[in-house]
Parts: C-alpha cells; structure tokens; sequence
C-alpha cells in the first residue's frame, strides 16, 4: 500500500507545478486585501478551494456581508456533489479501507482530472492509497504555494513587473490543461456544448451562476445523448474482474 501511496504522490507533481504559482498569487492577493499573513495561509489549510479563493478574498476586500460571502463560495464549489460519486466510481467500495471524509477531503478540480484520467491504470486493491497520495501532494504544494506568496512574494512581484503580470495567466492555462486531458473521458459533443453554453452565460450572468449552469447543460447533452466507456477503461476494468476471479 505504501508504493501505491508514493505513486500517488509521485502524480501529483504534475498538479503541482500548476499549483504553485496559483497559490503563491492567492497569497499575494490575500495580503494585497488586508488579510494577515496567518490568516491566508489558515484560508488555504481549511477551505482549499482555488479559485473560489480568490473570489472570497474580493469580496472581503468590497465588504461584502458574511452570509453573501458564503453563499457564494458554496455556490461555486457545488460542482464538487458530481465530482464524488464519479470518483468513488473508480474504487472498488466493497473493499473500501480509507474513511469517505478522507477521500472526499482534498477533491479539486485537478485532483478529479487526473483521478478520473490515472485510477484505473492503478491495481484495484492499491487504488485508494495512490488517491490520498494524489491529494496530499496537491494539497502541500497549495498550501506550500500560499505560504510562500504571503512571506516571499511580494518583494519579488515588486522587482520584477512582468511576473506579476504573468501570473494572471497561470489559472486560466492550469483549467485549459485540465481539459486537453479530461477530452479524452468525455465525448467531444458534451465538450462543445458545455464551452458554449459557458461562453454564452457568462455575458448574461455572474461567472459563479454561469459556470454552475454550463455544468448542467453538459449533464444534460451527456444524459440525452449517452456514449460507451472509452476503450481504454473498457480494458482496465475486465483486467480488474479477472483480477477478482
């Protein structure tokens, strides 16, 4: 179990290199809007929640009211109830050893990408040891990356301009790599229609809402339009099967 675990790990480096950056600029914003430096890093050890971050330290910063606040930071993590049970999908839950806060704990939008793209690669009975690997390594490169904006990045941001403007491209380009590796679970029409309803939406309503809504579109065409597993899973769970037999 302990190999399955390091592998894990050793698959959230590619997490992480995404996450750094975005952590260190979430520690730059935090402190930029006021908060003290143990206060952002606290935000990034309890709620984790990416970009749903940077919106909660705006909103602080307007003086938005505490109930609003929440509501918002929930509204934008709601995505996360379909995230679970697609993941718990890849875990053989009859012989299920790591309690489901666990697994539930560190689940972002890159730790369900890859999870979703890698489990099945892994053996059936090792599988829930290299998730909590995955997680826990992108979980420590987030709050590793905060840590490092709120005490370090801001003397470096004022040295150099052009990487405080380069910064503002790093989340962005990390959801874009998301999904050139997400295209290859998801059939190419659900893809299309979920970008368009999102490009549309986001004209008509507030991003947190329009995204929410674009997911449901997805769901929608995935629902009334349905494809086989790709190949490749087809594969990995008859070698599961006759692993069991």
């Amino acid at each position: 179990m302990s190999r399955a675990f390091f592998s894990g790990l050793r698959d959230s480096m590619s997490i992480a290199v995404g996450y750094l950056p975005v952590a260190v600029s979430f520690g730059l914003a935090a402190m930029y809007a006021g908060m003290t430096p143990w206060l952002a890093l606290f935000t990034s050890l309890l709620v984790y929640a990416g970009a749903s971050q940077f919106i909660l330290v705006s909103l602080i910063a307007a003086g938005g009211a505490p109930i609003s606040v929440i509501g918002i930071v929930l509204l934008m993590n709601l995505r996360h109830l379909f995230y679970g049970p697609a993941v718990l999908g890849r875990f053989d839950m009859t012989q299920r050893r790591l309690p489901l806060p666990l697994l539930a704990a560190g689940l972002t939008d890159e730790v369900f990408a890859t999870a979703m793209a890698r489990a099945q690669t892994q053996p059936a009975q090792g599988r829930e040891y290299w998730y909590a690997g995955l997680q826990l390594g992108a979980y420590a490169s987030w709050v590793g990356g905060t840590a490092i904006g709120v005490w370090f990045g801001r003397d470096w941001l004022a040295q150099s301009p052009l990487l405080a403007q380069t910064l503002g491209f790093v989340l962005p380009a990390l959801f874009f790599a998301l999904l050139l590796e997400v295209r290859k679970l998801v059939a190419s029409r659900v893809l299309v229609a979920a970008m368009a309803a999102t490009a549309i939406l986001l004209y008509l309503l507030p991003s947190y809402i329009a995204i929410i809504a674009a997911m449901a579109v997805g769901a929608l065409v995935s629902s009334r339009f349905p494809a086989g597993p790709p190949l490749s899973s087809a594969r990995h769970a008859a070698r599961d099967q006759a692993d069991v037999k």
